[in-house]
């Protein structure tokens, strides 16, 4: 892992056992993101960046076991690899390459993180008990929805994807709770829309639990009573990049696999039907 990654991986280190309100998950979000310039934002200019007042910051500080916001700022700036980084930056050779390698760090951060499958277990369990199970996301999450979908559908028998905002999409959850649905997935990336905290607080006032893949532990959709599982963007492009949020939700697929006793029949019997029908290029 770089500079980068190990400072998103310190930073992540830092708030994990801390009961964050929400406002403080929205601050240790804005540092996971900007963490090459943590170490040296002041609070004010964090609390802009964060959209957040400066006593909230201390606040947030104070929270985290510092006596305030300049102590977790020193913090910060002793934590090794500053050196590291700007070795890394002379060898990469555009911001193209740059934004690969970041990509690279991101998952080699959840390679760390899945060193314990406890969760994606407990996630995959849940999920794979629910008829139907509806998929949700919305905006920049619609396409790890889809593709989740897509593939959830040969060994799930009753996936439904809500890929689609407005009054349709309470329509719908309610209907996959009327349905028999115990459980809801969903995909949540930046920029994180409003609609999508509506849908999940709907989803649980149905008794629904929820299963969220976001960028961040610390991600405005985080909530205590959901399993979340979280996999960094990219964001040294113009629009973020999402390859650990994919291959997260492929491993929940493949744990959920285990977790349906006729998952393999499935697939075998959707393979048989494909071949009959020419439906893949030989």
């Amino acid at each position: 892992m770089d500079a980068m990654g190990g400072a998103v991986a310190r930073l992540q280190e830092l708030f994990e056992g801390h009961r964050l309100t929400p406002t403080q998950r929205r601050i240790a979000h804005c540092l996971v993101r900007r963490a090459g310039d943590a170490p040296f934002l002041s609070s004010v200019e964090l609390a802009e960046l964060a959209g957040v007042s400066q006593p909230s910051v201390t606040r947030f500080a104070v929270a985290l076991g510092f006596d305030g916001y300049p102590a977790l700022r020193r913090h910060l700036r002793e934590a090794p690899g500053k050196e590291a980084e700007a070795d890394d930056a002379e060898h990469t050779a555009n911001e193209y390459q740059q934004a690969v390698a970041a990509e690279i760090d991101n998952l080699r951060l959840l390679a760390a993180r899945l060193a314990d499958p406890a969760p994606v277990t407990a996630a995959a369990r849940v999920l794979a008990a629910s008829r139907p199970l509806p998929v949700l996301g919305l905006r920049a999450a619609s396409a790890q929805a889809r593709g989740f979908a897509y593939f959830a559908a040969k060994v799930h028998p009753d996936v439904r994807l809500l890929d689609e905002g407005g009054s349709l999409l309470t329509d719908r959850i309610d209907a996959a709770a009327h349905a028999g649905a115990s459980a809801l997935l969903c995909f949540s990336l930046p920029r994180h829309p409003r609609e999508v905290l509506d849908a999940l607080d709907l989803a649980r006032g149905a008794g629904l639990r929820v299963v969220t893949v976001a960028d961040s532990a610390y991600a405005p959709v985080a909530h205590f009573e959901d399993i979340l599982l979280p996999a960094a963007v990219g964001t040294g492009l113009v629009f973020d990049t999402a390859c650990a949020p994919m291959l997260l939700g492929r491993v929940l697929l493949e744990a959920m696999c285990d977790e349906l006793p006729g998952a393999q029949a499935r697939l075998e019997e959707f393979d048989s039907r494909a071949a009959e029908r020419g439906l893949f290029l030989p």
